[in-house]
């Protein structure tokens, strides 16, 4: 039986870039950064309020996993901002809003009342997508 998920991928067109914009401008930490072979790296981040679900930032390599192709092609999907997406929620939507923008992050949608609660859209420096949200008060 499963009793958890433990880590999940989004898959960036530059690792280092990717770095700073997650660790940087989101304010997630730094869980693990090791090479892994053929040149490739293993990066992953946490939210500081969700130390134990890792976020592989996941560089899109040619190699066994991804022939050229294959590789192209994801990253073509990436950059067109169609293929990543999440959900990060936080308490205060509006005061993050305004510190993430002042940090350089791009919203496609500012802080707005939803019926499931209030909802920014951003995305990352890779072209992936993600809703920033604080829930309802019930």
């Amino acid at each position: 039986m499963i009793t958890r998920m433990s880590h999940t991928c989004i898959y960036v067109l530059d690792q280092d870039s990717a770095y700073d914009f997650y660790v940087n401008k989101l304010g997630f930490t730094v869980h693990t950064d090791a090479a892994f072979g053929e040149g490739n790296r293993w990066l992953t981040v946490t939210a500081k309020g969700q130390p134990d679900m890792e976020i592989t930032l996941m560089g899109i390599n040619e190699g066994p996993m991804f022939p050229k192709e294959r590789a192209d092609m994801l990253r073509e999907l990436v950059k067109a901002g169609t293929f990543g997406f999440g959900v990060f929620e936080c308490d205060d939507i509006y005061a993050t809003y305004e510190e993430l923008k002042a940090k350089g992050v791009k919203f496609a949608k500012e802080p707005k009342e939803e019926f499931y609660g209030i909802e920014a859209l951003f995305s990352d420096d890779s072209g992936n997508w993600f809703s920033l949200g604080q829930k309802s008060k019930q």
